[in-house]
């Protein structure tokens, strides 16, 4: 409980990025996403500003949906290229605070200043000087959780958004916790929830005051876990080796939802021929394949076949044609083949949307 984490969350980072560069969309309801085409379009909200979510939008919405609720909205499509220069330059400026620094995705990234800092008040002196810098140099807001963990960081770096700094100290911790809903910790989202709710366990507080043992009987091992976290003593090490990348994906939606067989796996073959593009650039070998399949009522199947030894064959068209096997794994819904080959009725009242991700993963550089 010595230790002094920072947990640092650029502040709704895509939208963020394009609202400095386009002034005229400040507070306005910026979503940044697929083409909503007034109300028909496909795929979700990837980032949305805090305007737009006091329209109940959010990351991983149908944007179909968002666009219902703010048809007004500002919708644009999303510029990697300019998000990844900006990460760049933030991850840059936070690791020259620390050489204990681990960066998570785009936007979000651990700082351990035990080393450097005395108490919570040089602590904190530094989460300014790191707000101020990132602001005057990239023109981004950033929200910081300064806590004894990561877990209690990354829960406090999201009390006080945007642009916030938040303490939790040893002594106060709990009390800061125990009011808050079991979803702000790591580990439990919506869906573990429920478990959770049905055992009367809907506040941090609730943890607190449950035994260890019980957790561990009412939720296994998760449990124990979640139990460590609130009460502060998991004592996980920050990961400051640059993280190995372990897979690579491509995916695409289809503008209307389709059974057409021979459009379907063109699009297929072009996925793959991308991957493999990436995969003979960086020299990788893979071992599994995994394909995900949407369809037009959202619901959502992932499949995947793990092979003995490393490849690096773009075949996988081959792979699908000649295994009844990847053909169900292809279409879950699917339940009779023909030969080699799914019939297509199978298809009939499940019409495809959003096929498909392959994730080819394992990489191994020989």
């Amino acid at each position: 409980m010595n230790r002094l984490i920072l947990h640092c969350d650029l502040d709704c980072f895509f939208a963020a990025v394009e609202i400095r560069d386009n002034p005229q969309f400040r507070r306005k309801p910026v979503i940044i996403g697929a083409d909503p085409r007034e109300g028909k379009g496909r795929g979700v909200i990837s980032t949305c500003s805090y305007e737009a979510r006091k329209f109940g939008l959010h990351s991983g919405m149908p944007i179909s949906q968002a666009y219902l609720r703010c048809p007004h909205g500002i919708y644009l499509r999303p510029n990697f290229k300019k998000y990844s220069k900006a990460s760049k330059q933030v991850m840059e400026i936070l690791s020259r605070y620390s050489k204990d620094f681990q960066q998570i995705g785009n936007d979000e990234g651990y700082l351990d200043l035990t080393d450097t800092c005395l108490n919570y008040k040089e602590v904190k002196e530094n989460a300014k000087k790191i707000q101020m810098e990132i602001f005057e140099s990239v023109g981004l807001t950033i929200s910081i959780g300064i806590a004894p963990t990561k877990s209690l960081a990354k829960i406090a770096s999201d009390c006080n958004k945007p642009n916030g700094i938040t303490l939790f100290k040893p002594e106060n911790f709990k009390a800061l916790l125990k009011d808050m809903e079991i979803t702000r910790v790591p580990g439990i989202g919506k869906k573990t929830k429920v478990h959770f709710y049905k055992k009367g366990i809907k506040k941090i507080g609730d943890i607190l005051n449950t035994p260890v043992s019980k957790m561990v009987n009412l939720f296994g091992e998760h449990g124990r876990n979640i139990w460590y976290i609130v009460n502060g003593l998991d004592n996980n090490k920050l990961c400051t080796n640059k993280r190995i990348r372990n897979s690579i994906s491509k995916e695409r939606t289809f503008i209307k939802d389709t059974n057409d067989f021979s459009l379907i796996f063109s699009k297929l073959n072009k996925l793959n021929e991308l991957i493999n593009i990436e995969l003979k650039k960086r020299n990788f070998f893979f071992r599994t394949i995994t394909l995900k399949i949407r369809f037009e009522n959202y619901s959502t199947y992932t499949r995947s076949k793990t092979f003995y030894n490393p490849i690096q064959d773009k075949n996988i068209q081959d792979m699908i044609d000649n295994d009844a096997e990847a053909c169900i794994f292809v279409c879950p819904m699917c339940q009779e083949t023909m030969g080699s080959k799914v019939q297509r009725k199978g298809l009939k009242s499940y019409l495809l949307s959003d096929l498909c991700r392959i994730a080819l993963g394992e990489e191994l550089d020989y």
